[in-house]
């Protein structure tokens, strides 16, 4: 009877050590760890657009699932291919009398295509902007024109390209200000090649989001207090990229439509751990199967 009862204590004792070598980390607002630091700075963003605004501002980045009921979608099959600068009012994208006009064009007043070392080290210079978005926060009408196009590497196309087609920057500009923007980039052949940067509307830079990987990538963004204080982005290069790349489904939305979890109050992860099983902890646990079929065999 002891010799069973060594084996069930073996058992529980490997399964619990198994376990707990194991535990990944897995945040309390639902997420998993991404591998990638949530709240982005980078001295690239601050050096092209003139540094982040007022203290407390930010950003954290989010997946397109924290855009929720109500957030608003543009894909771009809404208007003819070839469009050039496309407006959307609410009512061309589904939205209500609450949403915001949306308008597109290369960049806003007060900024640049970049040259020489304005830009990142290998960065196209046609894809590079430099210089400050001015007070308030509006699209210039001379920046280079974005316009709709098919893109084969973009299974979801139609896209958003900027000039030139798949080299030129995409600013992005809402009437009212937002609590969270996200969308599909891509097709990148380079990763932290390419950044989202939200704009205040007066212009300062409230934080940006950079591709973590190659292909199509979801870039997505929240005011690290969940306030809606976007009123644009710039879809630019801030690096290295190989191939091009353009935008597809624009997702928006305001306080109460975007948020990771409950609310829209992003703070920092806390991670718990959560006990998996590999072949060590499937092994412990038969082991302990095994002890316990042993027990009630004796008890017999």
């Amino acid at each position: 009877m002891a010799s069973g009862w060594n084996v069930v204590i073996t058992g529980l004792a490997g399964l619990f050590l198994a376990a707990s070598v194991n535990a990944q980390p897995s945040s309390s607002r639902g997420e998993g760890p991404s591998g990638i630091d949530n709240t982005v700075t980078i001295m690239t963003i601050q050096n092209q657009f003139g540094g982040l605004g007022p203290a407390g501002s930010g950003v954290v980045r989010v997946d397109e699932s924290a855009f929720v009921a109500g957030s608003g979608l543009i894909q771009f099959s809404e208007v003819p291919l070839g469009t050039t600068n496309p407006s959307y009012a609410p009512g061309d994208y589904g939205g209500d009398a609450s949403s915001p006009n949306v308008t597109f064009g290369g960049y806003f007043d007060g900024q640049r295509i970049g040259v020489g070392a304005e830009c990142p080290p290998g960065a196209a210079p046609t894809g590079c902007v430099a210089g400050n978005a001015t007070n308030p926060l509006a699209l210039d009408p001379a920046s280079p024109a974005t316009f709709t196009v098919n893109d084969g590497a973009n299974p979801t196309s139609p896209v958003l390209s900027g000039t030139p087609t798949f080299n030129g920057p995409i600013a992005i500009l809402f009437d009212t200000d937002q609590a969270g923007v996200g969308l599909d980039g891509g097709f990148f052949d380079d990763a932290n090649s390419t950044a989202i940067t939200a704009f205040a509307r007066d212009g300062s830079v409230i934080g940006s989001v950079t591709n973590a990987g190659t292909g199509i990538e979801f870039l997505g963004l929240v005011t690290a207090d969940g306030s809606n204080r976007i009123a644009g982005l710039l879809f630019s290069l801030v690096g290295a990229e190989s191939a091009g790349f353009a935008i597809d489904n624009l997702r928006f939305g305001t306080q109460g439509q975007v948020g990771p979890g409950p609310g829209p109050g992003p703070g920092p992860a806390v991670y718990v751990p959560v006990p998996t099983l590999d072949y060590a902890g499937l092994g412990a646990l038969l082991l302990l199967v095994a002890g316990m079929g042993a027990w009630f065999a004796i008890r017999r």
